[in-house]
């Protein structure tokens, strides 16, 4: 032992407790926790019991959803209303790619044992017979749940009611055709939007593919089957471009997004619907100034979107939607758009294509988890949503519904962080 230490040692004198005897059982010493001597303990057993109960709740919802998806039986379920009938259940036997709701339909087939036959080449044994007495008054929520087979759905004009889940995960889902003489509905370019088109209700997720064919990045061979034009390096088809390569270099690519994942909501929409974008596959997205709400789910797990752009709307009501608008929008600015009021809960959820968000001062409610996990750790650094700029300030913002966890908040292992928030914060100027 050195001398140093030595002498620190000798130095040393233990802290003596002078603790009365009448409270031995009871002193807390500072820093440390109170004993607990001839305390109860709280049970723990109600949490146990509430956190097996909603695990249970959780693993049944999700049996049920993948028992669906997975029994593709080929029937058609439907149940009498108030308003007439319904279409509870559509089931894909794998083979049916477009659909009619318009009658109460079922499938006949040419062998009972030829039940799940059929190729998308047009030789499947069964024909769908339809029931022209009995015309189809609404659809269910989930009744096309999860179908990853059918591409086209033609809505007819007797149906008056459709729920906002009706169409949830519907992977293969390109158009929703609807009826002109639908009372309620309507869709421009197979996009779903109520009659009036002050809401769009449902953009199909698959609805890229569609646009594929439409500008020339594919094909119908001869037996009407869609086929990519797009090849890798070596030559190789491939259904999508993702990014630059050696063959497509920076200026084919943005073009392909432009005319591909680009979308312009026409100027007399003032809501975006529940589910309406969730998974969908677009870099951009034109919004109205004067659209009021953006609803639960509206953006959810939409990886590859970047920008959010906002237009000012002319006089004359603009009703098209496709890339070639964009050059004739009028002050368009980088942000959601001012006048915004509501925006759900789960809104934006899991989107980490966006880098920036600015929040106007107009909006009074944001549903819970909004913009959760809409930023991530790359190479040590927070990416995506960084910051959150809102334009009210932070008596005023906090005055409005707000739903919990809201913001974007990187939460993984032992690193935990909230994003910055700028209150009073004024909307970044980028050119689009």
């Amino acid at each position: 032992m050195s001398k140093k230490t030595k002498k620190k040692a000798e130095e040393f004198v233990p802290e003596v407790l002078d603790i009365p005897e009448d409270q031995i059982w009871e002193y807390q010493i500072e820093g440390l926790a109170a004993p607990h001597i001839n305390k109860p303990f709280t049970n723990p057993l109600p949490k146990k019991i509430a956190f097996i109960v909603f695990m249970i709740i959780a693993i049944l919802i999700s049996m049920y959803f993948s028992v669906r998806v997975l029994l593709n039986t080929g029937k058609l379920e439907y149940e009498n209303v108030e308003n007439g009938i319904q279409l509870t259940q559509f089931s894909n036997n794998g083979s049916i790619f477009s659909f009619d709701v318009d009658y109460v339909s079922d499938i006949e087939y040419k062998d009972n044992s030829l039940q799940l036959s059929g190729t998308e080449s047009g030789d499947a044994q069964f024909k769908i017979i339809k029931d022209e007495t009995k015309p189809v008054t609404s659809i269910n929520e989930y009744a096309f749940n999860c179908d990853g087979t059918l591409q086209v759905i033609n809505i007819g004009a007797t149906v008056t009611s459709i729920d906002e889940r009706a169409f949830y995960s519907c992977w293969a889902l390109q158009c929703i055709n609807v009826d002109d003489a639908n009372p309620n509905y309507c869709d421009i370019d197979g996009v779903l939007y109520n009659k009036d088109m002050t809401e769009i209700i449902c953009y199909p997720i698959d609805h890229d593919r569609y646009l594929r064919l439409k500008n020339g990045y594919a094909h119908l061979d001869e037996n009407g089957v869609q086929v990519s034009d797009l090849v890798d390096d070596n030559g190789n088809p491939m259904e999508e471009l993702w990014g630059t390569t050696e063959k497509y270099d920076e200026e084919f690519f943005k073009e392909y997004n432009l005319k591909v994942r680009t979308y312009v909501l026409p100027s007399t929409v003032t809501k975006i619907g529940a589910n309406c974008f969730n998974y969908a596959n677009m870099t951009d997205i034109y919004m109205p100034e004067g659209l009021k709400e953006i609803d639960t789910l509206a953006f959810f797990d939409e990886g590859n979107l970047h920008n959010i752009y906002t237009y000012i709307p002319t006089q004359e009501p603009m009703l098209e939607t496709s890339y070639e608008t964009v050059a004739k929008l009028e002050g368009v600015y980088y942000s959601l758009p001012e006048g915004l009021e509501k925006i759900g809960s789960d809104c934006f959820t899991k989107d980490r294509g966006l880098t920036y968000m600015y929040i106007p001062s107009s909006v009074t409610e944001i549903g819970h988890h909004a913009f959760w996990d809409t930023v991530y750790k790359e190479d040590k650094e927070l990416c995506a949503i960084t910051e959150m700029n809102i334009g009210a300030d932070e008596a005023t913002f906090n005055n409005g519904k707000i739903g919990s966890e809201w913001l974007p908040k990187y939460d993984y292992l032992l690193f935990h962080k909230t994003i910055e928030v700028n209150y009073g914060a004024e909307r970044m100027v980028v050119e689009k």
